[in-house]
């Protein structure tokens, strides 16, 4: 807590603490425990000659990497002092080996520079399935010279054109019946929707733990004639498994019967291709409230997404 000069106010700065266990095959043996202090704040920038406010870590855009062996343990105590916003981070990859990112889950804060890398290391000895002559780290995002106040106030205004959007989700637990679902059968991926309105609910789809839950994201034409565009989707909970994926309408009568069942992938962010659907799979095994959203910022920033508990 700060106090201002001259007068009795007070700036109260939130702190958080993360603890992030890189556990995927875990003896204790070796393992190191991470103990990292972040101050995030916004400082003007200009990467591209533009000066804007951008968001910092320790005084730094983008934020610093974060480098651990499977097996660590990380804290990372989080002071806010953005002092107008709130502010939350999403952890990708941290179960297994592997360079992954973390990224802002908070309005468009992730545009403005709260994003980095995480490098999980394989423990000594561990022999890698692929050889490499040297390792180089890349990252890339958006920045726009708007600041991310402007870029909030934008989306949220009425009538705003320049964010496509998928036309369907669907959701089939096993092995329970399908729930209902849209008629898929006379439906058209490749026509305008005729809705220009987004749903909005506080609904939360339970799941039976250790179930197995099949998810089904279906794109189709955006609100522009002949537009279809890509789609990240992440799920904070769990990692997924993607045993399908194809251009064209899912047939949920057809398409199971061509899933990849031998090796799918292991992923915690997948992607929607224009005019095609995905196929995800994973096990219900960690209690809790997690959502299931777009990692697109223009769109996470609306909440675009579902909460499964």
């Amino acid at each position: 807590m700060t106090s201002s000069s001259g007068d009795h106010r007070c700036r109260v700065e939130p702190i958080f603490i993360f603890f992030l266990c890189l556990c995927a095959v875990s003896s204790g043996v070796d393992s190191v425990v991470h103990h990292l202090k972040w101050e995030i704040k916004y400082e003007y920038r200009s990467p591209d000659c533009f000066q804007k406010l951008a968001v910092t870590v320790n005084g730094v855009n983008p934020g610093p990497t974060i480098t651990a062996t499977q097996g660590d343990t990380l804290v990372i105590e989080v002071t806010n002092g953005l002092h107008s916003e709130n502010t939350a981070i999403h952890w990708h990859g941290i179960r297994q080996a592997g360079t992954y990112i973390y990224h802002a889950h908070y309005g468009m804060q992730r545009t403005a520079g709260l994003y980095g890398l995480i490098r999980v290391l394989v423990r000594n000895g561990t022999i890698e399935p692929f050889s490499y002559d040297k390792e180089r780290s890349m990252i890339l995002n958006d920045w726009w010279h708007k600041s991310t106040m402007e870029q909030a106030t934008g989306l949220s205004s009425l009538n705003f054109g320049w964010v496509g959007d998928l036309r369907e989700f669907k959701r089939r637990v096993r092995p329970k019946s399908r729930p209902g679902t849209y008629d898929y059968k006379n439906y058209d991926i490749y026509s305008v929707p005729q809705n220009r309105n987004g749903t909005l609910s506080n609904s939360i789809y339970r799941l039976e733990f250790n179930s197995t839950v099949d998810v089904i994201l279906q794109n189709a034409n955006t609100m522009n004639v002949n537009n279809s565009e890509t789609h990240p989707w992440t799920f904070t909970g769990t990692r997924l498994l993607g045993v399908g994926i194809r251009v064209g309408k899912f047939d949920p009568d057809v398409d199971p019967m061509s899933y990849n069942l031998i090796d799918p992938i292991l992923k915690n962010t997948v992607a929607v291709h224009p005019y095609g659907w995905t196929a995800l799979r994973f096990r219900a095994d960690n209690p809790g409230l997690w959502a299931f959203t777009a990692t697109w910022s223009p769109i996470s920033s609306l909440a675009w997404g579902l909460f499964l508990r």
